[in-house]
């Protein structure tokens, strides 16, 4: 399937928002997840089916002063 991740078009089998980060190397419990505009939470990404076009964003908070 196509997804848009953080403005990207990238090509995946993933079907789960918890799967596609995997793929795509994400990790940690901080980071901050969306589909198609709508909040993720972490305990519900393994839930979260992707549909081919979904838009994910996955943000991570910054460091620095």
């Amino acid at each position: 399937m196509t997804y848009i991740v953080n403005g990207e078009t990238i090509e995946s089998a993933a079907v789960t928002l918890a799967d596609l980060l995997t793929v795509l190397e994400y990790e940690g419990e901080w980071l901050a997840t969306a589909v198609n505009g709508e909040l993720v939470h972490r305990e519900d990404r393994p839930a979260c089916r992707l549909s081919d076009g979904d838009r994910i964003e996955v943000l991570s908070p910054m460091q620095g002063g």
